[in-house]
């Protein structure tokens, strides 16, 4: 990481230092709260988790090597420095925050009810066909991830693109405040998280928090098919710059021709400029990623050539829409997280399957008092979309499949349901309910943890 001393690092989180006074002008390596990451020279914050108590492992990284600790205890007469605060996670964003001060780079904050972290790696993609880009990795998209994603960025970095996720109203002000975004963009405003930030007007509210901390000559990005976006007016001095597919839009696409599993083809239109592009991952969403990704690449002054490379390159990451070509099945790996329209999403792209098709789909979390109507309508949506076998799975998700009897019923179609209280249920009857060559789509909350579905799925028998 840029050069960082102690004596800085002390002053940014308004620590106290203790130990050899000549050690404070010694510049960190780098800075970790995850003891088995440390290494020579590292800096060390004690974050006191829910299992365990960073500060448990001092004694252990400063052995090590660390060159210092950050603590909330008084660590009494020790050989090494370390600097003592009141919070070591409110340390870690002040430190973060100056960091991030101190570097040229742009940045591209995203934000939205739905599709961050496709967006996040679309908008990535087409970046790195002319700049060197650091993206958020993983979850680390919240008030501690989103620190340790800054402290990633090295000066060879050019662009640096951050997710930012929130769930309560002033965690975005926190998180911008770290970022200080140059470019901000907007995917939707869904209803994720609605349960804490109580309607759509308010989640927009909590997100949009991101604006008030940009750069003042930056841009802000939005889905201008989004109602609630849609209205957003200039702030700041800042004019909103839409993207969709209504043509209204300054960046909109034309002849959207599917490909079926395989993607999805598209016409796009710029305020200056039309090209065509083929997007990998299938689905419509991914439409509205790959057009955010233009609206950034053409803001940071790249070509269509550049630009619709970068949409082709893009490939799915696991957990988001990913195409697995297992031995028996093929499955569509979308188990990192979901809420109603991210499941109904992922049901569109599973009607694209030109063989038996297969949603596996569990509990989505955080909905409030709306859960089971929303739940419900997931089930009718798969319904609809004349999914062969539906399997719902978790308390919630007998609504899901109650919602689909009931349309299936409705309509006389065919469709196959089930219904487990639990992932060990499910695998008792599995053999039972799938064919060689199902597609099969995978999908709940992250905290159904799904993934292990996934493996059973595509391991060999």
């Amino acid at each position: 990481m840029k050069h960082m001393s102690l004596q800085e690092i002390t002053a940014a989180c308004r620590g106290v230092y203790h130990g050899d006074p000549a050690a404070a002008v010694r510049e960190v390596s780098d800075v970790v709260i995850d003891s088995r990451k440390a290494g020579k020279d590292s800096l060390f914050i004690a974050i006191k988790g829910a299992r365990v108590d960073g500060h448990s492992f001092i004694p252990q990284v400063m052995e090590k090597g660390a060159l210092c600790s950050v603590s909330e205890q008084d660590l009494g007469d020790v050989d090494y420095p370390y600097i003592r605060v009141s919070s070591c996670e409110q340390a870690l964003k002040d430190i973060a925050e100056h960091y991030r001060r101190s570097l040229d780079i742009k940045v591209v904050g995203i934000s939205g009810s739905v599709g961050k972290t496709s967006t996040k790696e679309m908008i990535a993609s087409v970046l790195a066909q002319k700049y060197s880009v650091l993206k958020t990795e993983g979850n680390y998209n919240n008030e501690i991830g989103l620190p340790l994603t800054v402290f990633n960025i090295r000066e060879g970095h050019q662009i640096a693109v951050l997710e930012m996720g929130i769930s309560d109203f002033g965690e975005m002000t926190r998180l911008a405040k770290i970022a200080r975004p140059d470019i901000c963009v907007f995917t939707n405003i869904g209803v994720a998280h609605i349960e804490s930030l109580g309607s759509r007007d308010g989640i927009l509210k909590a997100k949009t928090e991101m604006i008030d901390y940009m750069n003042p000559d930056g841009d802000v990005i939005l889905n201008g098919d989004d109602d609630k976006l849609r209205g957003i007016t200039p702030q700041n001095g800042i004019s909103p710059v839409f993207f969709g597919l209504d043509p209204s839009c300054p960046f909109h696409a034309e002849q959207i021709t599917s490909r079926g599993l395989k993607g999805t083809d598209a016409h796009f239109v710029t305020p200056s400029s039309s090209f065509d592009v083929h997007i990998s991952i299938p689905g419509k969403h991914m439409v509205y990623n790959a057009l955010a990704g233009a609206a950034v690449g053409y803001a940071l002054g790249m070509n269509d050539e550049e630009i619709a490379e970068g949409i082709r390159r893009n490939v799915p990451i696991a957990g988001r829409n990913n195409l697995i070509e297992g031995e028996h099945y093929t499955v569509i790996d979308d188990c990192y997280n979901a809420n109603p329209a991210s499941m109904m999403s992922s049901l569109d792209v599973l009607a694209y399957a030109d063989t038996r098709k297969v949603a596996v789909l569990g509990d989505m979390f955080e909905l409030g008092t709306k859960e089971k109507e929303m739940h419900y309508n997931v089930g009718r949506h798969a319904a609809e979309k004349e999914i062969n076998v539906l399997v719902c799975i978790g308390n919630l998700s007998a609504e899901t499949a109650r919602g689909a009897q009931e349309l299936s019923a409705s309509v006389n179609t065919d469709m196959e349901i089930h219904h487990y209280h639990s992932k060990a249920e499910f695998f008792e009857h599995m053999d039972d309910i799938l064919r060689e060559r199902d597609t099969i789509l995978v999908k709940a909350s992250h905290g159904m943890e799904f993934p292990e579905i996934v493996e059973r799925l595509t391991k060999e028998k």
